[in-house]
């Protein structure tokens, strides 16, 4: 079991969006949880906070011999620009891949990437034409591996989100995100909206065709 110690509240108004500390490490561990979560907003103006809280968090339930999780999601209105959104860059969620292992995050999730060149289109940051020229590329399977990289070359486990629920295409767009994460070399993919907004059989059925992906020996590393 594992509890998640932080999350966002939605009674606030003008609405914010941030992680409040609402658990200890501690009061998990007593209820025998093998393992924390715990989400930062990379990128907002309360990660540098975020990251100090959490960083401390991992520490202590790695000291209690527990496994962490990491939700590394980029938040700032500014990783929007001429109608592209590069919350889903490989270079920017790459950044906030590698932060996330560097604070100790055994497994990290991050939102498939879709596209490149954050930091550019963004202005801001430091990155290197290697980036684009020769670490990525535009497929979908070198985006998700530049991701993979910042995991320290995949020591640390990439699980990749299956995203939200659009209805008849749900199946589809989870297997293709199944497939692109193991052969980009990631370890796994949450599917929480596209399952559990459905009705039961179907939900189970998305469920057994993303496992079905991760247990197929002729699907392997690109």
């Amino acid at each position: 079991m594992m509890v998640k110690l932080n999350h966002n509240e939605t009674l606030t108004y003008p609405a914010v969006y941030d992680q409040t500390l609402f658990g200890q490490v501690e009061q998990a561990h007593a209820m025998g949880c093998a393992a924390v979560g715990a989400t930062i907003y990379f990128g907002s103006p309360e990660s540098r906070r975020q990251i100090t809280e959490i960083s401390e968090a991992f520490e202590r339930a790695h000291q209690l011999g527990m496994v962490t999780v990491l939700w590394a999601y980029l938040r700032n209105p500014e990783f929007k620009k001429d109608g592209s959104d590069y919350h889903v860059a490989s270079d920017l969620t790459g950044q906030a891949i590698h932060m996330a292992a560097t604070i100790k995050a055994d497994i990290v999730k991050q939102k498939l990437a879709e596209n490149n060149d954050g930091y550019r289109a963004v202005g801001f940051g430091h990155t290197h034409d290697k980036v684009y020229d020769e670490l990525t590329s535009d497929h979908p399977i070198d985006l998700a591996r530049y991701q993979v990289a910042n995991c320290y070359m995949g020591r640390i486990g990439l699980i990749n989100s299956g995203g939200g629920s659009k209805g008849h295409s749900d199946l589809g767009e989870a297997v293709r995100t199944a497939v692109i994460n193991k052969r980009a070399g990631g370890m796994g993919l949450i599917s929480g909206r596209k399952a559990f907004q459905k009705p039961m059989a179907e939900g189970v059925e998305l469920l057994n065709a993303i496992q079905d992906v991760y247990l197929d020996d002729r699907i392997s590393i690109a």
